[in-house]
């Protein structure tokens, strides 16, 4: 077996032949739809299945089948051969890694987790809606991780189906430098087919049957004269990538089809253009151009060919190439609680070789760990594999202390990769078990649920005794609740949903913090003194050590800093977490006899509410971006209801036959919003809305939220 190959319990694929890619798009954009077609072309199904029949592979859980979207991200492995001798790459089978993931902004951290950790990304989008908010969402997620693309137009059978006013969309609120390669045949009910732009060729599918065969035609009279103009410009755009074709093109020359691929390919991954396709995956048509483009186009982990780390013992910098030779690298992205197996925890491997019963390192946590298995999964079905390589995306058994974002690699030789961030949560539940049986089995089932997904946090209520869980959104929640409920077999009573305040300051102030208690014997004594000052939204908590000559031992400053950060879990206005503050420790006295970390970590506590009262506290609220698409008749109803909330309205947009409103809302007013806007608009509204920023909560209503909280005292 060569260096750079990988080994699969049937097959041995060059490392080269391999794609790692994610399908990601705005809810509803037909992201399941799509992967299913790929599953049933490239041979690894042999049905199609149907989301309304609850026959899908990929959405495999009770909730997702019965709600019809996808909340977790599903990975699977098949295979699809490339026969075109035009193309960039050898004519061959190539071994796609696919992970289908979330549209719904509630299970985000399902996307950012993969994207983290892909090499490529097919973005679908619906050809009616063109470019949706979610859709920015995950592009902007793809763009920090630098992911080359490409696009999928889907629904072009869809009533107001416009291709070319996606594609001005694209450009527009993507930002991105779109290359149209497959134009649609008809739209809406006459949509038929595509014609490659390059090859001009056209190719139609017969019926809405399978969508497996289809026919290669000549372009269309009536099209010939749009499909020069789009071929044009295609090739006017990949040459500007290219110097050596860029003469050619100018000099009035047409480069061959095979030149224009390969520079096509070295744009994508350099990305410098996106490949545009068009289809209709429902009615099975215009998915195997699609894959051969991700084929073709999107990179393989050669491409990629190392990987940045940095080094545990020096902190600079160290890279490992994407080889079977270097030592073992990987990234533990995804933790799932499996009924047969136990706990697995999903793994890109960057370089190196792993096998199964191999000792490994957790570089995050300074742990050894030991596989007991190895499995490459296909949704919730697993195959067992003795051994997986560089480039590879595996399922490992028998991992205790490895959680989400953490470096698995050789202890011999520690690198920490780049890790997963994930947003805060912007909605709590209180939640309780219905019987004592429950009371213990909740705990378990919390923690199992909170390891799966990292957007997902559990706090207690010490005043009240109740279990507070945070997340997302009210479906986040619902969902959770369901999954206790279901796979745990755990009743609970719920509580209604809360927004997640938080606190800060909005001016600089000085605190001291004193703890002295003598009581025969040996005291307890610490002295300090802080200052707070505002950040900007969202820059976190920072605290900065400026003790100079000792007034305060070292070994001290810690306990400084875990009395300030417990203080400020619990804020001084309404119980709410304090954050966007910097706090800096300049002065304090110490006792040689009487000192101890308790008394200073009690020092810093009282400091910080000290500081923080004097210094402007307010609170903060999570405001969302929220977009509707309701038609005309109701726009002023729509607005006029927004603005009874506390919107900020950004402006309207028109798209097809439907007026899109976007605002900024607080979450606090959204409660409902749902039945509300139905019955505003006769149920022809939808909307969407995702988590945006925070901003001060006004000052009556702030205070309404103070003295519900019963520390209205706390603020004097």
């Amino acid at each position: 077996m060569a260096a750079s190959d990988i080994k699969t319990t049937n097959r041995i694929v060059p490392l080269d032949r391999v794609r790692n890619i994610g399908i990601i798009a705005h809810i509803d954009a037909g992201k399941t739809t799509t992967s299913e077609r790929i599953l049933y072309y490239t041979g690894k199904s042999y049905k199609i299945g149907d989301i309304d029949e609850g026959s899908t592979q990929m959405d495999w859980m009770e909730q997702e089948k019965e709600r019809g979207i996808t909340i977790v991200s599903a990975a699977t492995t098949t295979f699809w051969t490339v026969t075109d001798p035009n193309s960039p790459v050898p004519q061959d089978s190539y071994r796609i890694n696919l992970i289908d993931t979330p549209g719904h902004v509630d299970f985000t951290a399902e996307v950012e987790r993969s994207l983290r950790v892909l090499d490529g990304a097919v973005t679908v989008l619906d050809a009616e809606e063109t470019v949706q908010s979610q859709t920015e969402t995950v592009w902007r997620q793809a763009d920090k991780y630098n992911v080359p693309r490409i696009i999928f137009v889907n629904k072009n059978d869809k009533l107001g189906a416009n291709f070319e006013g996606t594609v001005k969309a694209i450009i527009e609120r993507l930002g991105a430098n779109p290359a149209v390669m497959a134009y649609p045949i008809g739209a809406e009910q006459t949509f038929k087919g595509v014609v490659l732009l390059l090859e001009k060729k056209a190719l139609v599918w017969p019926g809405d049957e399978t969508g497996a065969k289809y026919a290669e035609e000549e372009v269309p009279a009536d099209m010939k004269e749009v499909v020069e103009k789009w071929r044009n410009k295609l090739i006017e755009q990949i040459c500007e990538t290219d110097d050596v074709l860029l003469e050619k093109f100018l000099a009035g020359e047409e480069p061959d089809i095979k030149e224009l691929k390969t520079a096509l390919r070295r744009a994508v991954i350099a990305y410098k253009l996106v490949p545009v396709y068009a289809g209709a995956s429902l009615r099975n048509k215009g998915v195997q151009p699609m894959l051969d483009a991700v084929v073709e186009y999107l990179p393989s982990p050669v491409d990629v060919d190392h990987v940045r780390g940095t080094d545990v013992h020096t902190g600079g910098e160290i890279t490992r190439k994407t080889v079977n030779e270097e030592k073992f690298a990987g990234l533990a992205f995804k933790i799932q609680t499996d009924p047969h197996v136990g706990r697995l925890t999903y793994v890109r491997i960057y370089s190196g070789k792993l096998s199964a019963g191999q000792p490994v390192w957790n570089a995050s946590k300074q742990k050894e760990e030991r596989i007991s298995r190895m499995l490459l999964m296909h949704a919730n079905k697993r195959e067992e594999i003795d051994a997986a390589y560089a480039g590879e995306i595996v399922a490992l058994v028998g991992l205790k202390e490895t959680s989400t974002g953490n470096t698995l690699c050789d202890k011999n030789a520690q690198i920490l990769l780049e890790t997963i961030t994930f947003p805060e949560p912007v909605i709590s539940l209180a939640i309780e078990p219905k019987t004592k049986s429950d009371q213990e089995k909740m705990g378990y089932a919390l923690s199992k649920l909170s390891d799966e997904d990292p957007t997902f946090r559990i706090k207690s209520n010490q005043e009240t005794g109740q279990t507070i869980i945070s997340g997302m959104g009210e479906l986040h929640l619902e969902i959770i609740v369901d999954r206790m409920k279901r796979e745990f077999g755990v009743e609970v009573n719920t509580g209604a949903p809360q927004v997640a305040y938080k606190e800060t300051v909005k001016s600089t102030a000085e605190g001291e913090g004193k703890y002295i208690r003598q009581s025969g014997g040996r005291g307890q004594y610490g002295h300090c003194f802080i200052k707070i000052e505002p950040q900007p939204r969202g820059a976190g908590y920072e605290f900065v050590d400026a003790i100079r000559g000792g007034a305060i031992p070292s070994e001290f400053i810690p306990p400084i800093e875990k009395g300030i950060k417990d203080a400020m879990e619990n804020g001084v206005l309404a119980g709410f977490p304090t954050v966007d503050v910097q706090i800096t420790l300049y002065d304090g006295t110490y006792h040689d006899v009487d000192s101890s970390e308790m008394a200073f970590k009690i020092a810093g506590s009282l400091a910080f509410q000290h500081a923080a009262k004097h210094a402007d506290a307010c609170l903060i609220e999570p405001v969302m971006k929220v977009e509707v698409s309701t038609p005309d008749d109701f726009m002023g109803d729509v607005i006029g209801d927004l603005s009874s909330k506390r919107a900020q309205i950004l402006g309207t947009d028109k798209r097809g036959h439907l007026t899109i409103v976007n605002a900024y809302v607080p979450l606090a007013e959204l409660s409902g919003y749902a039945t509300k806007l139905r019955s505003l608009t006769q149920g022809r509204a939808s909307y969407y809305m995702e988590p945006s920023h925070y901003e001060e909560v006004p000052k009556n209503i702030a205070e309404g939220i103070i003295a519900k909280s019963g520390k209205a005292q706390s603020a004097a």
